[in-house]
């Protein structure tokens, strides 16, 4: 029997989602995370925003197109936020951000059980990752409250995965894995016995021997001590994918963020006195209910100052439930398109400027599409390096020289 885990959203998303076709291979299934042809598909949603929920809808309406008789089961933020809006879908169970492990029980039922979000790390999920790199999920759930944001309510509050745990699973990667990626809903939050602990558990990793990268952090883990452990390892990237949302003050509190823009420069000034050459990029949010275009106009010259290597633009979604849809109204469609599409601008131009900073990097291998292979470098420049001029193979580690643009990266040749 052939099932497909389909999957949208985000990086811990992908785990879990890898996490269940490891186990469903386990237990004899043919799994596979592509929109094909299947008698099973399981649906793990996403509800960052409206546009996600819908996506998630309509992926059950694709599935059905490759099989209409297939059962189709729904997990995930969406139907946890609103699990009536797939009951009139023709799905035969859904369940909601906890316990995903148990729908695989669940393939001959009929029903929805949204279970109790849990108190503690839910530790029954772990995939063998078999690419170059892997994502391994280290903390769930989320205790900042953003005024826009829904996710604590769906996944929780914060809980983190034990250092045992974490570091059982990334020994068993294979030798074909030469990079780790630390997901989480917050990452930054990841504790050991209550305390600050992810810098800590960057140097156990680091004995490993492979590459070590951060998924988005939060602006109040950078301070000297932490710096002073990342400088120190051997194998981590200098990428931080440090998240803003506005570069606007009034916004940010309107926001519930915990800085000021000043605070914020000041850790990006902090990253790059100890990385001069650190990717550091950014999620930015246009079109807070609040914000004005003068508050805007701060937010363009705050992204002029600090000169991120790339932008991530959202358009403000407004979501039930949170305290930004429940005190405040929503700007036009009109008004947060024309900030996304300014600011869009402003990024191209830094994400250049950034690639042409940097003359040389090495780049992990990831896989070849057509005339090129494809990779990353360290600091989170997409490289293309001729198929055809480089003897080159997936996984391998090159050190190359960095030319011009190109594509959503940059021309690269091997480093005579």
């Amino acid at each position: 029997m052939k099932v497909a885990v389909l999957t949208l959203g985000c990086k811990v998303n992908k785990y879990e989602s890898d996490a269940l076709i490891f186990e469903l291979k386990n237990r004899g299934y043919d799994a596979t995370e592509n929109l094909e042809f299947a008698d099973i598909y399981i649906i793990n949603t996403c509800a960052v925003t409206n546009e996600a929920e819908k996506k998630s809808r309509q992926m059950i309406e694709r599935a059905r197109k490759f099989n209409p008789n297939a059962k189709v089961f729904v997990m995930g933020c969406a139907s946890q936020n609103r699990p009536s809006q797939f009951e009139d879908r023709d799905v035969n169970f859904i369940i909601g951000t906890a316990n995903k492990k148990k729908i695989l029980d669940l393939f001959d039922e009929q029903g929805e059980k949204i279970f109790d979000l849990p108190k503690e790390y839910e530790d029954d999920l772990f995939s063998a990752q078999t690419l170059t790199r892997a994502f391994i999920k280290i903390q769930d759930g989320c205790d900042n409250f953003c005024t826009y944001c829904i996710i604590p309510y769906l996944r929780g509050r914060s809980r983190s995965r034990s250092l045992e745990s974490v570091i059982s699973e990334a020994e068993k990667l294979g030798e074909d894995v030469k990079e780790i990626v630390l997901v989480g809903i917050d990452v930054s939050d990841y504790k050991i016995d209550g305390q600050k602990g992810l810098g800590t558990l960057l140097e156990r990793l680091d004995g490993l021997g492979k590459r070590l990268r951060l998924s988005s952090m939060e602006d109040g883990l950078i301070d000297e001590e932490f710096m002073g452990k990342l400088s120190s390892l051997k194998n981590f990237c200098p990428h931080f994918h440090l998240s803003l949302q506005s570069g606007c003050d009034s916004v940010l509190k309107k926001m519930n963020r915990k800085y000021t823009t000043a605070q914020f420069e000041g850790s990006v000034n902090l990253i790059r006195k100890y990385f001069p050459l650190a990717g550091i990029t950014t999620d930015i949010i246009v079109g807070f209910p609040t914000e004005t275009e003068e508050d805007f106009e701060s937010t363009l010259e705050f992204v002029e100052r600090v000169k991120f290597s790339q932008l991530h633009i959202f358009p403000y979604s407004k979501r039930t439930g949170t305290a930004s849809a429940k005190l405040y109204g929503d700007l036009s469609g009109t008004v947060k398109a024309e900030r996304l599409k300014r600011l869009e601008n402003l990024g191209y131009k830094f994400k250049k400027d950034f690639i042409l900073q940097n003359k040389t990097g090495k780049v992990l291998i990831e896989e070849q599409n057509g005339e090129f292979f494809e990779g990353y470098t360290e600091n989170y420049i997409k490289c293309y390096i001729n198929a055809e001029e480089s003897k080159l193979s997936v996984g391998d580690i090159v050190e190359v020289e960095i030319g011009e643009p190109f594509k959503d990266g940059a021309i690269a040749k091997v480093k005579k």
